[in-house]
C-alpha cells in the first residue's frame, strides 16, 4: 500500500504541473500570439523573442548548478490556499484585459500566473531563486507608451547632437528636431530617438547584474546606468552624422552612415559596460547560475 501510494503521490506531482502548464498555455495562447506579432512587427521589441529562451535557460542552470536548489510543492493547507486565491486573482484580471483587449497587461498578468504556480508546485525555495529569471520575462512585454516617448527623444537627441556639432565648430542651424546643414537638411525621427538602444541595453544590463557577484546597489546602479549610456551613445552616433552628412554628402550621411552606425555605436556601449562594472565592484561570474 505504501509503495502504491507513493507511485500515486509521484504521479500526481508529475501529471498536477502538466495539467497547469497545458491549461495555462491553452487560456494565455491569444496573448502569445500578439506577442509574436509584436516581436515580429515591433522594431522596438525584435529581441522580445530572446527573453523567453534566456529566461528558460537560467532556470535550467540554476536548477542544475545550485547545489541548495529543492524543488518540492508546498503542502500546507494555508499555502494552498493562498496560491489558489492568487491564481484565481491573476485568471480575473488576465480575462478582464483580454477582453479589454489590452494585451500588454494581459501578458503582464500572465507572467503572475506564472509565477504563482512555481510557487505552488516548486514551494518558497524554488520560488524565491527563480525570481529574477520569471521577473525577467517583463522585458518581452512591448509597452504602449514606448512609441509616443519617441518623438521627444528625438527632441532631445537633436538638440544635443547638433549642440555637439555646433561645439565642435560645425555650421548648423537646430529647430526641434530639425537640423539644417549647409548642403543638406535633416528630420531626427523615431529612427534616432535610441529608444531601441536603450530598451535593449537595458535588458543586456540587467542580465549582467544577475551574472555577476557583487553588492546589491552596484548591480541596481549599472541598471540604471543602461539609460544615460544609451542616449550618450545615441547623441554621439547622431553628431557623428552630422559630420559625415556635412563632409561626405547627404547621401553618404543619411543612407549608407545611418544605416550602419546604429550597431556599432551599441557594441561601444556593451564595452563600456566592462570598465563599468569593474568600477562598481563587479569581480566574478556568480557559478551557480550560469
Amino acid at each position: 500500500m505504501n509503495l502504491q501510494a507513493s507511485k500515486r503521490d509521484s504521479l500526481n506531482q508529475f501529471l498536477l504541473p502538466l495539467v497547469s502548464v497545458l491549461i495555462l498555455g491553452l487560456i494565455s495562447w491569444p496573448v502569445w500570439l500578439w506577442l509574436w506579432q509584436e516581436w515580429m512587427g515591433n522594431q522596438y521589441y525584435s529581441h522580445g523573442i530572446l527573453i523567453p529562451l534566456v529566461t528558460i535557460f537560467l532556470i535550467v542552470q540554476r536548477m542544475r548548478n545550485d547545489e541548495t536548489f529543492t524543488w518540492q510543492r508546498n503542502q500546507g493547507g494555508i499555502g494552498l490556499i493562498i496560491s489558489l486565491i492568487a491564481l484565481a486573482i491573476f485568471v480575473v484580471f488576465f480575462l478582464v484585459a483580454l477582453n479589454l483587449k489590452a494585451y500588454y497587461l494581459a501578458a503582464f498578468t500572465m507572467i503572475g500566473m506564472i509565477m504563482a504556480l512555481i510557487r505552488f508546485f516548486g514551494g518558497a525555495t524554488a520560488f524565491n531563486k527563480l525570481l529574477f529569471p520569471l521577473g525577467y520575462l517583463v522585458l518581452m512585454v512591448p509597452l504602449p507608451f514606448i512609441e509616443r516617448s519617441t518623438l521627444p527623444l528625438a527632441l532631445f537627441t537633436g538638440v544635443c547632437s547638433g549642440g555637439l556639432a555646433q561645439f565642435l565648430g560645425m555650421d548648423i542651424t537646430i529647430i526641434g528636431n530639425s537640423v539644417t546643414l549647409p548642403n543638406a537638411d535633416l528630420v531626427i525621427g523615431a529612427q534616432c530617438s535610441g529608444i531601441n538602444s536603450l530598451i535593449a541595453l537595458t535588458a543586456l544590463t540587467a542580465l549582467a547584474a544577475y551574472l555577476v557577484d557583487g553588492p546589491l546597489w552596484s548591480k541596481v546602479l549599472l541598471v540604471l546606468l543602461a539609460v544615460p549610456m544609451a542616449l550618450v551613445t545615441n547623441i554621439l552616433r547622431v553628431s557623428s552624422l552630422l559630420f559625415v552628412a556635412r563632409n561626405l554628402g547627404a547621401e553618404a550621411g543619411f543612407i549608407f552612415y545611418h544605416d550602419y552606425s546604429g550597431p556599432i555605436f551599441f557594441v561601444l556601449a556593451m564595452i563600456l559596460l566592462y570598465p563599468l562594472a569593474r568600477l562598481l565592484q563587479f569581480r566574478n561570474l556568480r557559478l551557480d547560475v550560469i
